[in-house]
């Protein structure tokens, strides 16, 4: 069996929740996952997943910027479009272990995305 890096794991979760399938995206979080968001600091899966399952049908698209990894961290930058905006870019710092991600930081502008 192929165990998945880093980089898989968070490519694989940010295509699913981008794509609205936020369930998958779920899957390759863990349970205790701990995430600052501006505003709010969020801890474990059931919080994170509320957090990202109300935004994600807001998208309208996506379009990616850059990626970073190294080792077990992965920094992907992106703009997401909502109705609100479609140039406010978002940044997340990831830390992955055992095959899902147990630490995020996602840095975006929250007014932006407003509508």
């Amino acid at each position: 069996m192929t165990q998945n890096t880093a980089y898989d794991v968070v490519q694989k979760y940010h295509h699913a929740w981008t794509r609205g399938e936020v369930a998958s995206a779920m899957d390759l979080v863990a349970e205790d996952i701990t995430c600052r968001a501006p505003g709010v600091d969020l801890n474990g899966k059931e919080a994170y997943t509320q957090f990202i399952g109300g935004f994600a049908p807001m998208l309208t698209g996506i379009v990616d910027i850059a990626e970073f990894t190294d080792g077990d961290r992965v920094t992907l930058f992106y703009y997401p479009q909502t109705a609100a905006t479609s140039t406010a870019p978002a940044a997340e710092f990831f830390t992955v272990a055992d095959g899902k991600i147990t630490a995020s930081v996602l840095i975006f502008d929250r007014l932006s995305h407003t509508p």
